[in-house]
Formats: C-alpha cells, sequence, structure tokens
C-alpha cells in the first residue's frame, strides 16, 4: 500500500476498475456484485475463506482470489477487474479478457521502487526481485493480538538468527479484514521502530504479513523506508497473504511475481508447502 490510498480513502469507487458503463462483454468471473460486468459465480467470498489445500493438503494456497469485494479505496471494494474484449456467447471465434488493476491490489508484492525514487529511476522493480529471497523455507509465527509489530513485538518473538523468510499472522486475520470492502485504517502492520528493529537484528530478507499494507497505518511511510531504504536489494514485503486456518510453522514458500519491467508492484501468488 502506498500514500495513495491517503489520496483517495474518501473516494466511493475505485478508480481503477471497470466502470458501470465501461464492462464489455458480461464476464463470468463476477457474481451478484453491484456493478461488476458479469453474472453469478457459484459460491464467493464465503467459500473461499476456507484453508485451501492441495495435494491431499501438502500445498496450501495462501493468495487472496481477485474477488470485487477485496477492500480498495472507496466503499464498494475492489470491483471488476476483468472484462471480456472477445465472446464466444456474442459470437467471437475465442473469449479473450482484459485485466485492469493497481498493482498493489490484493495479494500483492512491492519493490524497492515504491518507496524511494532513487531506486525507481534506478529502474528496481518488481522483475528486478531476487527469485531466491522469494522461494525457500518461511516461518510462519504468531503475532501478539494486542499489539502493533512494534520492536518489542519483534523482541518478544524471539525468530531463530538465520531465519530469512517470516509470514506475520495477526488481528487482521482473525478480524478477517481482507474480507471486508472498505479499508479499515485500525488494521495491524509494523510500527516505525518495528521495522527498524527487523532490519538491524534479523537475517529476515522477506516479510509476509495478512493486510495490504506491511506498515501501520501511521507509518505507512517511515516503516516501509526502514526495509527499503538500507540498500537498494532491502527487505521485499508481500502484503495482504491469506492465512485463515494455516497452522504456525516452517513451511516452503513459494512466490512468483509478474514480470512487469520496472513497475514499483505486482499481484502475486504465494503457496506453502509442508
Amino acid at each position: 500500500m502506498s500514500p495513495l490510498l491517503l489520496l483517495l480513502l474518501a473516494a466511493t469507487t475505485s478508480p481503477f476498475a471497470f466502470a458501470a458503463g465501461d464492462c464489455g462483454a458480461a464476464h463470468p468471473a463476477y457474481a451478484d456484485v453491484a456493478g461488476a460486468c458479469g453474472p453469478a459465480s457459484a459460491g464467493g467470498a464465503a467459500a473461499e475463506a476456507r484453508l485451501e489445500e492441495y495435494g491431499g493438503g501438502r500445498i496450501v494456497d495462501i493468495t487472496h482470489a481477485y474477488r470485487p469485494d477485496l477492500p480498495a479505496p472507496g466503499r464498494d471494494g475492489l470491483g471488476a477487474v476483468l472484462r471480456l474484449t472477445e465472446s464466444m456467447a456474442n459470437g467471437s471465434v475465442n473469449n479473450v479478457s482484459e485485466l485492469r488493476m493497481v498493482v498493489h491490489s490484493g495479494t500483492h508484492v512491492d519493490a524497492p521502487g515504491h518507496m524511494v525514487q532513487e531506486h525507481f529511476v534506478a529502474g528496481l522493480g518488481v522483475d528486478k526481485l531476487d527469485l531466491d529471497v522469494l522461494n525457500g523455507p518461511a516461518l510462519l509465527i504468531d503475532v501478539p493480538r494486542d499489539t502493533n509489530i512494534t520492536a518489542q513485538a519483534m523482541e518478544s518473538l524471539n525468530i531463530p538468527k538465520g531465519t530469512r523468510r517470516v509470514l506475520f499472522r495477526t488481528l487482521n486475520t482473525d478480524r478477517k479484514l481482507m474480507w471486508t470492502k472498505e479499508i479499515d485504517t485500525s488494521f495491524v502492520g509494523f510500527t516505525e521502530d518495528g521495522a527498524q528493529w527487523l532490519a538491524d537484528n534479523t537475517d529476515i530478507k522477506l516479510v509476509g504479513v495478512d493486510y495490504l499494507s506491511v506498515a501501520a497505518f501511521d507509518h505507512l511511510i517511515s516503516a516501509h523506508l526502514a526495509f527499503f531504504e538500507k540498500n537498494a536489494c532491502g527487505i521485499i514485503p508481500v502484503e495482504a497473504l491469506k492465512l485463515d486456518d494455516v497452522k504456525a510453522g516452517i513451511y516452503m514458500l513459494h512466490c512468483l511475481p509478474l514480470r512487469l519491467i520496472g513497475s514499483d508492484g505486482s499481484p502475486i501468488r504465494c503457496i506453502l508447502i509442508k
């Protein structure tokens, strides 16, 4: 999440989703959503809130589906991000969908250029992120539910030295904030001192969190900068992970962003392998 959020919180709809009159052909991905570009789909958010496992439980999907009711600036959620530009139902020879959304929507990753202009000018986008950091052993840990991720909270977690990837589950998951349309500015995230403590005292290179921003609302800029400013590689924030009902512990984490040249962020698909 970026300072853009501060400008858009008062908006009634997201300016980046398809407008009501801009739907093209109805898209079957969307269900019973006012203004969405398509008919009903089965299941909806309630069906997806469950633990999503594959391979007999060996693989856990921790990526939120891009639902129209994902939280986004305004009161109507993310909205429709797909439309059919070619539709077989309307006589085309194939179906072709168009995607339009902010790259920091849903489960996503931030690049160093998201918050540091020098890094952006240098082309340090998501296409330059180290895939070795985005893939490997990771610790899923529960943060005390009465606090942001402060320096004191970080110290109390006793994360073992040498741990490179940590997914922090917080009160955000308990409150199911990723299942509400409106941005909730009371979400839990890193404070500036918590982010700085992590950068100075651990070997962590990837931080995963369970809401749209790694940084608490009152520390949006300063906590991000603590992760990005130390060096060009920085600490990679993966945001809005779906950690509902996943057991704490050690997993193999695999996260792959889109290879968007120079982009400050990207949607990302993340899975855990037991």
